[in-house]
């Protein structure tokens, strides 16, 4: 039999039974739990976007950024000079001018913390155990609320300096209000310990509750903290993922070459761990999927008929190589089938060749170079390697193997009215679901099909009513040559048909073939035309904002409706933390996987 750690704790029932003491009473054990989310910024702005890059950089030792750029004074003030960052900058000021505000995801979240965070409470007494109940991110701008914030303030690197930048006239600095030591403060897990919890119990929505590689990141990473905190205290703090409750993604992960991480491409030694025998419960929970359920019934037209209705769940997927350990595109199809089963159950009607899955674009290979680029074809996006898990590159196949513009195309010749795309690795709304993905679906499909586009959401977007780019690629450079020969530039043409005075769409590719494309190349930029690409050929004629012409689509569209602060979910994830702490489980919990050689754990 394996030996297991003590059940937490006895309940009064078998405090009689088992004869455990009643008086005196010693002091009911102390279990923290870590509501685990994606973070990001309220309001985007240099400072932000730098802070962010390095805290993504930060997982991975293996990374250029890691290695050189984090613990390096003279490399700080170009940052954002390099890599996306030019793009997300461009990007995000569109979004958040867009909606007029901050982002509302982070103020969303903590809400839902704190609805877990009373359920827990009101069972102290139940259980006899004492909660601490906090919360980290993935990505944290308040320091306070990063696993480890140390992590980025010492230097991971021989002759390194802490990490203390607060910008440069570069990239408008000094930042106001930035603190130079502001990483050198305890984390979540730090302040967890300070308070003498006895287990350490993460529960994770960073990315709908599917494993994800960026949980394991913090995951991993307060294990790593719990196990130094033990070998120095002599204490036995054990440290639990209620999302892979088997420790799959820990177990799974590569072997060799020892510190492996996605930078150094594919690993010499797998570890192979069967799916099957390490369910995500949380994925599974069919009160997630009817949560998702309900925010697209909610979306449905009363006037278009059930079978004339179409519903396209598109997410994100993983990084190359992390298939190796990460079930995220698995335990997605779990979740989408599941929607699939409350929408059937709940609309007889719906017709279930209507329901599909779809992933964002990706890199394609540049076969100049040998190496990978941003292009047309994929939509100028790299979010789309949607490898499921353990294979070689393989996608998803059937109703859930499409891009997203190809089934937009499929739903479009099925003839189906009216079109719901829900994103359910989202659990609040966010400027990626109320921005950027109807930008990207109003290219394909147009933006005058956008269900509220004649009445305007000025509650939602306060200026334009509507959360339309004239172009998607906002972001990319403005000036392309003049068609005329003369070696002339002026303004590019992002007009779906060709500009009047013969620019061409899609405006040339500015950089050379022989290098991978520029993520602000205009050459990646789309027209968010009034009735979208797909369907319309320039060579049958030019394109009319009033009608929809050729073979573009002629119904409407809309964007489901996200959980937000639907109290079922924190239902949902205090069920799973009591569950847990009612079930046996291995005396030992599971260990870090130390991801640096050079520094090693206890």
């Amino acid at each position: 039999m394996v030996a297991m750690r003590p059940r937490l704790p006895c309940i009064a029932l078998l405090a009689v039974l088992a004869g455990c003491a009643t008086s005196p009473q010693p002091p009911p054990p102390r279990v923290g739990v870590v509501f685990l989310f994606h973070g990001g910024a309220d309001r985007h702005s240099a400072e932000t976007s730098w802070n962010a890059t390095m805290q993504i950089f930060a997982y991975d030792p293996n990374s250029t950024v890691y290695r050189r750029v984090i613990w390096n004074p003279r490399a700080w003030p170009m940052l954002l000079d390099f890599g996306n960052a030019p793009k997300e900058l461009g990007k995000y000021a569109f979004e958040h001018a867009r909606i007029g505000g901050p982002d509302p995801a982070n103020t969303l979240t903590r809400e839902r913390w704190r609805q877990l965070r009373t359920r827990l409470e009101a069972r102290e007494a139940e259980l006899g155990v004492d909660f601490v109940v906090d919360y980290a991110s993935w990505l944290s701008l308040d320091p306070a609320h990063h696993v480890y914030p140390r992590s980025l303030y010492q230097p991971g690197v021989p002759g390194g300096q802490p990490l203390s930048y607060c910008g440069s006239e570069r990239d408008g600095g000094p930042w106001p209000g930035c603190v130079p030591d502001r990483y050198d403060t305890d984390g979540t897990v730090e302040r967890l310990l300070a308070q003498g919890v006895e287990e350490i119990l993460f529960i994770d929505l960073t990315t709908g509750g599917v494993r994800f590689f960026k949980s394991f990141d913090a995951v991993n990473l307060a294990r790593q903290v719990v196990a130094r905190h033990n070998a120095a205290t002599g204490d036995d703090v054990a440290v639990w993922w209620l999302n892979d409750p088997a420790d799959l993604m820990t177990r799974s992960y590569p072997a060799e070459p020892a510190g492996w991480t996605r930078s150094l491409g594919r690993p010499l030694v797998d570890r192979h761990v069967p799916l099957d025998e390490a369910p995500n419960p949380v994925a599974a929970d069919p009160r997630l999927a009817a949560a998702h359920a309900r925010g697209i019934l909610a979306e449905f037209r009363p006037e278009v008929a059930a079978e004339r209705t179409g519903v396209l769940l598109v997410n994100h997927a993983t990084r190359d190589h992390n298939q190796y350990f990460d079930p995220k595109i698995d335990d997605t199809l779990l979740l989408n089938r599941n929607i699939r089963a409350e929408l059937l159950a709940a609309q007889p009607g719906l017709d279930p060749a209507n329901i599909v899955g779809a992933w964002f674009g990706r890199k394609e290979l540049n076969p100049l170079i040998g190496k990978p680029e941003r292009t047309r074809r994929m939509r100028g996006e790299n979010l789309g390697e949607a490898w499921l898990y353990e294979t070689d590159r393989q996608m998803p196949g059937g109703e859930a193997g499409y891009r997203y513009w190809e089934a937009l195309a499929y739903l479009k010749d099925r003839g189906v009215e009216h079109i719901v795309v829900a994103f359910p690795q989202i659990m609040v709304d966010s400027v990626l679901n109320l921005v950027e993905v109807p930008n990207q679906i109003g290219k394909e499909i147009g933006y005058r099909t956008w269900r509220y586009f004649e009445q305007g959401d000025f509650a939602t977007y306060p200026e334009a009513g509507h959360p339309f780019a004239d172009y998607w690629g906002v972001w990319v450079k403005k000036e392309c040559p003049l068609p005329d020969g003369g070696g002339r530039v002026g303004p590019c043409c992002f007009e779906m048909g060709g500009c009047a005075d013969g620019r061409p769409y899609p405006p040339p590719r500015l950089t050379p073939l022989d290098e991978p494309r520029d993520d602000l190349d205009p050459s990646l930029a789309f027209d968010v035309s009034a009735y979208g690409h797909l369907g319309y050929d320039p060579e049958l004629g030019p394109p009319d904002d009033a009608r929809p012409v050729q073979a573009q689509y002629r119904g409407s569209w809309s964007l489901w409706r996200p959980p937000n602060s639907d109290p079922a979910i924190a239902d949902m994830l205090a069920d799973h933390v009591l569950r847990f702490l009612r079930t046996p489980r291995p005396a030992e919990s599971p260990p870090p996987v130390w991801l640096d050689p050079a520094a090693p754990g206890p």
